[in-house]
């Protein structure tokens, strides 16, 4: 039996914020050898741990995170309040390099970090790859820059030895064709987006990476059609599964 690698969407994001340190960190704790998080830049072109361009899910406000500067973003708390209640007062938002400080202490651990569509399009590809490229810097070796901007993958490619990882958003000839032409380490789709069996995964020089799962069942049949990253919020859960334990076969 295939055992996929299992990633942490968000971190642990089922009973954590997502994107937060604490969710990573609580990831991590629970036996995650992966991580994937979000990244937005601020007003002054910080790169920050968010998935939304705006704060209404995340903190209840109406800013959006281009209208605030890294260091008033960090007082904001986005402990996502529908969720959570006033459960976790303490929930940042951290800095891509307050992230890379914390994971220089974790070295057995790898993350891909999702470069979000609305900051490329805001600052442009080449300010945001320098940002982010600069913030990882302690970390660079152990982290997988991904996105749906597969312009934005080339160019960062082309200014830098990296492993990508590209994020489509359907399944047709159109990005199957791209896929082949960008040529990523990683692809990742939504497990949705898949095509019935028995029609096969694109072939290629990559590994599939699908999202959000949850039901360890739906994991090994997901890695016995090909797929070798399997993607969850709830990754504490899936590690409880003795059948989806690392190193397991």
């Amino acid at each position: 039996m295939r055992v996929p690698e299992l990633i942490a969407h968000r971190g642990y994001a089922a009973h954590y914020p997502e994107n937060t340190l604490l969710a990573l960190r609580a990831a991590v704790d629970a036996g995650a050898h992966w991580l994937e998080f979000d990244v937005q830049l601020s007003a002054d072109a910080v790169p920050v741990l968010l998935h939304d361009a705006n704060l209404q899910r995340t903190a209840g406000r109406p800013e959006t995170v281009f209208d605030l500067s890294a260091q008033q973003l960090s007082a904001i708390n986005v402990g996502e309040p529908a969720r959570f209640g006033d459960k976790f007062p303490n929930a940042a938002i951290a800095t891509l390099a307050e992230f890379a400080a914390w994971f220089s202490t974790t070295p057995s651990e790898q993350a891909f970090v999702e470069i979000k569509t609305e900051s490329i399009q805001r600052f442009g590809v080449e300010q945001v790859h320098r940002a982010v490229w600069s913030a990882l810097e302690p970390v660079r070796d152990r982290c997988v820059l991904i996105s749906y901007d597969d312009a934005f993958l080339f160019a960062a490619r082309m200014a830098a030895p990296t492993r990508i990882g590209w994020v489509i958003s359907c399944w047709d000839a159109e990005h199957q064709q791209r896929a082949r032409a960008l040529a990523p380490d990683y692809l990742f789709t939504n497990w949705t987006r898949l095509p019935s069996e028995p029609q096969s995964l694109w072939s290629g020089n990559w590994q599939w990476a699908v999202y959000e799962v949850t039901d360890p069942d739906q994991a090994l049949a997901l890695s016995a059609r090909g797929i070798a990253l399997v993607e969850s919020m709830a990754i504490g859960e899936l590690l409880a599964d003795s059948r989806l334990q690392p190193g397991k076969t």
